[in-house]
């Protein structure tokens, strides 16, 4: 319960995903989550799932890609559910219990719907087939997330809640009750509310104590997984140094969910 984690970004700069994986483990982190966009990275998803195991990492979920995501939501034949649900059975096969979803992608989507929400059905019957979760992460727009709790009765089914999208997108405006028991994960990562930023928390405007109190209300007790990336000013440090700082402030955030007056 609380411990640390993070992700194993594609998005640093100026060093392998290699590099990253390493510095993850040196800072001390037991736990991270990957990121299985089916992108033509230098090094394939499948080679960092198996380094980062080598390294003695335990995957906690998939965070699956969104190309073309907003297309769930349209009448016309789309591939999109058989896309996912091979996702799925590659991560079932590969004995990673949770995958992370969009549901919509930019600031604009379809109104969400009954042909969507049929087709997210599928996909998570699926996943509960295989014993798989799948918590669909707040991006740019309110009310996806509220649609599907509503219409899925499904316990395999929550949210991932993002608190960088929460900061800049939705500018603190949550109802955090609507998901009770139902925050499967967390991306936490914190910017200055112009746009997102991925920084580490405490180096932007997030109110932490007060989104921990809302977590904590609404019994989140998963990993403090932080989705944080090297670059803009960290690169002037190490990347060894700024893991090792990530990982403090994950133990901070630790803190901050077991002190009772939180």
């Amino acid at each position: 319960m609380y411990e640390p984690a993070v992700v194993i970004s594609n998005y640093n700069k100026n060093v392998s995903v290699y590099d990253t994986i390493d510095a993850i483990s040196n800072a001390g982190f037991k736990n991270a989550f990957i990121e299985w966009y089916n992108k033509d990275w230098d090094v394939s998803q499948e080679e960092q799932l198996k380094y980062a195991r080598k390294k003695g990492l335990n995957i906690i979920f998939a965070h699956l890609g969104y190309q073309n995501i907003n297309d769930i939501w349209i009448e016309q034949e789309t591939n999109i559910v058989e896309r996912y649900k091979n996702d799925i059975k590659i991560c079932h096969e590969n004995n990673i219990p949770m995958v992370v979803m969009h549901i919509t992608s930019k600031s604009e989507a379809p109104m969400y719907n009954e042909t969507g929400l049929k087709r997210i059905k599928e996909i998570c019957d699926y996943a509960k087939s295989l014993n798989i979760k799948v918590a669909f992460e707040n991006t740019k727009i309110k009310g996806y997330q509220e649609y599907i709790i509503e219409n899925i009765n499904n316990k395999n089914v929550g949210i991932c809640f993002d608190s960088g999208h929460y900061h800049a997108h939705f500018k603190d405006e949550f109802d955090f009750n609507k998901f009770k028991n139902r925050i499967f994960a967390v991306h936490l990562h914190d910017n200055d509310q112009s746009d997102d930023q991925h920084l580490l928390p405490f180096d932007g405007t997030i109110d932490w104590n007060k989104t921990i109190k809302k977590l904590k209300d609404n019994n989140y007790n998963g990993p403090i997984t932080l989705e944080i990336h090297y670059h803009r000013d960290y690169v002037n440090m190490d990347i060894n140094e700024f893991y090792k700082k990530g990982y403090k402030i994950a133990l901070k955030i630790k803190e901050l969910f077991e002190n009772k007056e939180t």
